[in-house]
């Protein structure tokens, strides 16, 4: 009797220990931090870029999901680490993307907004719609396991999203083109808009009648990027007014100015989730107009504060989702049982960006003069560089609980697969594939030259007019020049109303040259 009265005790105890637990398993993260970033800063600094700062952090979580299997500790490791989507999606993944939009330099992204749109936009949805049709193919021609049309396309979504922080780092140390560095790190922010919009798309259509399918698709995808990219610029536009007159910009309330900046991000995305619209396209467009307009309503403390501070997170985020994407693909169940269907997946995406970037590449260049034209080593770049990454890893790790069991864990299995290939033989390849492509050691200056204000376009006395036969490319070049430009609505309308600036101050700033460490710094 006595034995049975001191279990209550025992129960009471019970949340120590699990306070204990977690104490242990939060500071074996920051260990694993700890050593990423101090092996990654000694890569960088004896230039071995075989082995990436995001490859590194996955190898880690690898290696300690593999001694947590070995040691039969992977049940308690599994509750400490377990690799949450909702907290990715909410919590890790806005500060990364905020900063992407945050960081833009606004004049060759905008000389190469054409591209990047068509690109990302154009580009992904071909990638997407290949990838998911040749996986059905495959499938009822019994060449791989087979999947639901919708599930193929769900799939051929999800995994047509890339990362490009292992890239964008070993461009930034080996120095390359401006124009190719826009494209990549534009293409690969949009595309995981454009991505994770596709992939809650085609998750709409399940249930529905095939007769609307199609219909249902196309105006899904337009009300959630249209509708999330509104929510976005608005809340970017109602800060920018907030502090140009809210007179925040003094001394005393600069704690006040700061907190105020760094709640709005989160305002966006979140609001844009409520609203059952993409909280990625939000942030990110709101991060671009908060960077061009907002930014300059702040006072000079506050402008440091906030760049270092979302600079800050936003590589403790990545190098975290790294380890946790690395533990997780060894401690999660996965459906090895259909490898055929894993290397099809693999050949499948190199084909399908294939044609998304050379078939992009092409329509690009034929609305673009002949000085302007992305040449073929850029667009063998563009190809080589779309390794997956995080938005795949938790998109699939989603599909397990939208789609049936055997389903979503084939498409895991498959997406955990493609990421680690990727992200290790394409990372620790890249700076190789520079090099042969020779688009190593240029400078950002120099590559802007041939563009004016009238967003890169050239005027009309600089084109090479008899070099086109061709009706409708001249047709095209003609409605650039004589359509008004963003640029132009900028500095005499957009600027002047939601900043304390003039349009020709703005103008003034964006052509100084700013250092590619604070431009286009991802993981310093």
């Amino acid at each position: 009797m006595e034995d049975q009265q001191i279990s209550p005790v025992d129960v009471r105890g019970s949340p120590a220990k699990e306070q204990q637990a977690a104490g242990v398993g939060i500071l074996l993260q920051i260990m694993m931090l700890v050593l990423s970033f101090v092996l990654g800063h000694v890569l960088r600094r004896h230039k071995f870029y075989y082995l990436p700062e995001a490859s590194a952090s996955l190898l880690i979580g690898l290696v300690v999901g593999g001694l947590a299997n070995i040691s039969n500790t992977e049940t308690s490791i599994r509750e400490w680490f377990n690799f949450h989507e909702e907290f990715f999606f909410l919590f890790l993944l806005p500060p990364i993307i905020f900063q992407s939009g945050f960081i833009l330099a606004p004049k060759p992204f905008f000389s190469n907004f054409g591209a990047i749109v068509t690109f990302s936009v154009l580009g992904t949805f071909i990638a997407s719609i290949l990838t998911g049709l040749l996986v059905y193919l495959g499938g009822i021609t019994y060449l791989i396991y087979k999947l639901p049309f919708v599930e193929c396309m769900m799939f051929g979504a999800l995994i047509t999203s890339t990362d490009p922080i292992t890239v964008l780092a070993i461009f930034q140390e080996l120095g390359t083109d401006v124009n190719l560095y826009a494209l990549v790190f534009g293409e690969s922010v949009l595309n995981d808009a454009v991505a994770i919009s596709l992939y809650r798309s085609m998750s709409a259509l399940k249930g529905q009648s095939s007769d609307q399918n199609v219909f249902t698709f196309f105006l899904r995808f337009i009300e959630t990027f249209a509708g999330s990219m509104s929510s976005g610029v608005g809340a970017g536009f109602i800060s920018a007014l907030l502090f140009k007159y809210a007179g925040l910009d003094i001394e005393n309330l600069q704690n006040l100015e700061c907190c105020l900046f760094v709640l709005f991000p989160y305002f966006s995305y979140m609001l844009a989730e409520g609203l059952g619209m993409s909280g990625i396209v939000s942030i990110l467009f709101t991060g671009i107009v908060m960077k061009h307009y907002t930014y300059s309503n702040l006072s000079e403390k506050s402008q440091q504060f906030v760049s270092g501070f979302f600079h800050l997170i936003s590589s403790l985020a990545e190098t975290f989702i790294f380890i946790y994407m690395g533990l997780d693909i060894v401690m999660e169940k996965h459906s090895w049982s259909h490898i055929g269907f894993i290397f099809f997946s693999i050949i499948t995406i190199v084909l399908a960006r294939a044609v998304n970037v050379f078939s992009c590449g092409y329509l690009v260049n034929l609305v673009r003069p002949a000085h302007r034209k992305i040449p073929m080593t850029h667009q063998k770049a563009l190809w080589y560089n779309g390794l997956r990454g995080a938005m795949a890893f938790a998109l699939a790790l989603q599909s397990v609980h939208d789609l049936p069991e055997g389903h979503g864990q084939t498409i895991f299995t498959a997406t955990t697969a493609i990421v680690v290939l990727t992200v290790l033989l394409i990372g620790g390849t890249t700076g190789t594939m520079l090099e042969s492509l020779q688009v190593i050691g240029d400078t950002t200056e120099g590559h802007l030259d041939g563009f004016n204000r009238n967003d890169g376009f050239v005027s009309s006395g600089q084109e090479d007019e008899g070099s086109s036969s061709n009706r409708f490319k001249m047709r095209l070049k003609e409605f650039h020049r004589s359509a008004p430009s963003f640029s132009s609505l900028d500095k005499n309308y957009l600027t002047p109303f939601f900043t304390t600036q003039t349009g020709d101050e703005e103008e003034e700033e964006n052509l100084m040259p700013t250092p590619r460490r604070e431009v286009y710094s991802t993981r310093n």
